[in-house]
């Protein structure tokens, strides 16, 4: 009898034993559980609090300057040559400034934006201030924005790569082969060269070719620069009167198209890693400060270079000197690949633009994706093969989309947004918006001042006091 007893505590013993052994987790599966418990909490935190966007940024600060900066950069650097011709060099520095200054400031308002209302899209920012047609507005003036931005780009493609062929080939005169046609050479870089980079999902990705590109601009600065004197000599230019322009309705177009990069901004600040206002504040600010301090130096080593006789495309301007000499054509070969690496980065901004006005409710599709992107590089080839010339597409896109990405809907969208319980209208920020009115006024009146061709201000006038007028009356 003790024998069964004592086997049957042994028996129970044990299964009160295994028992334990089964239901004491171990040190490791306990840091398991914990890990999938936060992972699960963190799962219904980001249900609850939605973020901006479906993937954690991963481009670095570098990156992100390199972005920016060839979102800024463009063929808008060889036209300051024929403003500053145009202007004098005093007068094109202070307007310079005041552009970047005004740039700088409207990056700061969309950011301060994208921080109180957890938008971080130019056209969702419309839409809060005024609904749909703000969208519309928003998206609309980007589309014509980076379109004419594009455009001028690849008409860069058309009229310099027959001339670097050339060049490389020794033709005095071309017989009509199609590898001179600049129509051919334009669709061949798009579809080899330009499409592929546009397919990718994610801007960052662009980060290593937009930092090439910038490069080739670095280049293209220093050879210019080093070239000055050489080719001022043989020419023999006399300067032309820098205190009394000509044709500077030109200039205030020029100047503000080539400092929009307020579309890729945002989706800059979308994929930036560790996303935060002053880091992205940083970025804009380098960027700026960079791309005005080149923007200046090209312009002035350009003018010096030419004086009164530099044209509208200072590249155009060299092939009177010496079109084969070697300095000059890699400068022209710098210049291509630069101006083709920014197309893709431009693009970006576009193709999200059609999307929040046409889809505004769908996920992301690889077939719509790929769709967009053809039809805007087809429409874009349209119009650099009808298009006159570059100087045509500086003013055209720069006198009504431009000012209004850089002067009005920043201001419009932070004083309609920002509610005046936490920012009064006599609060500082507020007062410093609603001075950008008589700003962009004074602006434009400086310019009209300068200004002695009748044609281009009877044109300008009524697009500017109109969208200046909304600005003022909204303020």
């Amino acid at each position: 009898m003790r024998r069964t007893i004592t086997l049957a505590s042994l028996e129970l013993l044990f299964t009160v034993d295994c028992d334990r052994c089964l239901h004491t987790p171990r040190p490791e599966d306990t840091e398991a559980q914990r890990a999938e418990s936060s992972e699960f909490l963190s799962a219904i935190d980001d249900k609850k609090n939605p973020r901006f966007t479906d993937f954690e940024g991963k481009t670095s600060f570098g990156m992100s300057v390199f972005n920016l900066g060839n979102a800024i950069m463009g063929s808008g650097i060889l036209g300051l040559a024929y403003a500053m011709a145009n202007t004098g060099v005093v007068l094109f520095l202070i307007l310079l400034t005041v552009v970047a200054v005004l740039s700088s400031y409207s990056i700061h308002l969309l950011l301060k934006l994208s921080g109180i209302v957890g938008i971080r899209a130019y056209e969702q920012l419309g839409y809060r201030a005024f609904g749909t047609p703000g969208k519309m507005a928003a998206g609309i003036a980007i589309t014509l924005q980076n379109i004419g931005a594009m455009s001028s780009y690849l008409y860069i493609v058309k009229y310099e790569f027959p001339l670097v062929i050339q060049a490389f080939l020794r033709l005095d005169k071309p017989e009509g082969e199609w590898y001179m046609n600049g129509n051919y050479l334009v669709i061949i870089v798009s579809i080899l060269v330009i499409l592929p980079l546009a397919l990718m999902k994610q801007l960052g990705y662009l980060g290593y070719t937009s930092g090439f590109s910038l490069c080739c601009m670095v280049f293209f600065l220093i050879a210019v620069s080093y070239t000055m004197l050489a080719v001022a000599a043989l020419c023999q230019l006399a300067p032309c009167d820098c205190w009394v322009p000509l044709q500077t309705a030109y200039t205030i177009p020029i100047l503000a198209f080539a400092f929009v990069c307020h579309p890729e901004v945002l989706p800059i600040y979308t994929e930036l890693r560790n996303p935060t206002k002053k880091r992205m504040q940083h970025v804009s600010n380098i960027s700026i400060a960079v791309m005005y301090t080149m923007y200046f130096l090209a312009a002035l080593f350009g003018y010096l270079t030419f004086y009164g006789e530099v044209e509208a495309e200072l590249l155009h301007t060299y092939s009177r000197i010496d079109p084969y000499d070697t300095l000059i054509l890699c400068v022209r070969v710098a210049v291509l690949v630069a101006v083709t690496l920014t197309v893709p980065i431009v693009l970006f901004p576009v193709r999200r633009a059609i999307q929040q006005m046409l889809f505004p409710n769908k996920t992301f599709n690889w077939p719509r994706h790929v769709a967009i992107a053809v039809v805007l590089l087809s429409l874009i080839n349209l119009l650099v093969i009808f298009a006159p010339n570059i100087l045509g597409i500086f003013g055209i896109i720069g006198a009504t989309s431009a000012p209004c990405l850089i002067f009005i809907f920043p201001a419009v969208f932070y004083l309609r947004i920002v509610p005046n319980e936490e920012e009064p209208l006599r609060s500082p920020p507020k007062i410093m918006v609603s001075l950008r009115g008589p700003i962009t006024l004074a602006y434009l009146f400086t310019h009209w001042l300068f200004t002695s061709t009748s044609h281009w201000l009877f044109t300008s006038t009524p697009h500017w006091l109109f969208t200046s007028t909304i600005t003022l009356a909204v303020h």
